[in-house]
């Protein structure tokens, strides 16, 4: 992986891998061990996300009660129990207390405000909530029809960038095995002629030898 700096702009990485094309390591097996023991010695790399990924959004910034919840279910703590002693009738321990007697007088016109409460509830619901809860419905399958289909349009984009990817890298990994075997047939061409020539300069000097050889017997 490399960076070209252009002029003042920022500069722009180019990663210089194909791994769709590079299957060096399944070829050579040898050769992956070799890299996983490499990257076992090396520090493992800092887990930060890249520059681009925007940061996680904050849920329920306004809301204290239901980022309280949200922290409670991500921590997996369970629910506090529920105070069941409003709901009850308690009578006074002490039958000559007058403050206990109306504290069990306040609690009982408390219950029964909460009682004519739920009955006015119930009424509402039975007159309203079937329609509430049908329309309620059909917003909820509306939302989760469009995640739906968002996923599947996000996956189909995931999977054409990849094949993108994979027919970019295919063709440009045709395009280096050519080369590298244009480059390997000029090297071997190069290395023939080097021989010949090898081969001609000792030719040339047995001749030169012979030639004194004659010159001297004459």
């Amino acid at each position: 992986m490399s960076s070209v700096t252009n002029g003042d702009a920022q500069p722009s990485i180019i990663f210089d891998s194909l791994p769709y094309y590079d299957n060096e390591l399944e070829q050579y097996p040898i050769l992956k061990e070799k890299v996983e023991k490499e990257l076992a010695r090396e520090g493992k790399p800092p887990q930060t996300l890249h520059p681009k990924v925007p940061p996680e959004p904050t849920l329920f910034a306004n809301y204290p009660l239901l980022q309280a919840e949200l922290e409670r279910i991500s921590n997996h703590r369970l629910l506090p129990p529920l105070d069941t002693t409003r709901y009850q009738l308690p009578g006074p321990t002490n039958l000559e207390n007058e403050e206990e007697w109306q504290e069990a007088l306040n609690n009982a016109k408390a219950q029964l405000e909460h009682q004519k409460l739920r009955h006015s509830n119930l009424a509402l619901l039975q007159q309203y909530g079937a329609n509430a809860w049908r329309i309620q419905n059909y917003v909820n399958e509306a939302t989760a029809t469009n995640i739906e289909r968002t996923l599947e349009e996000l996956k189909n984009l995931t999977v054409e960038v990849n094949r993108e990817r994979k027919n970019y890298q295919t063709r440009l990994g045709r395009q280096l095995t050519s080369l590298e075997t244009r480059w390997t047939e000029l090297i071997s061409s190069i290395l023939q002629i080097e021989l010949a020539n090898v081969a001609l300069e000792a030719e040339i000097d047995q001749l030169n030898q012979r030639e004194v050889d004659l010159a001297a017997a004459l």
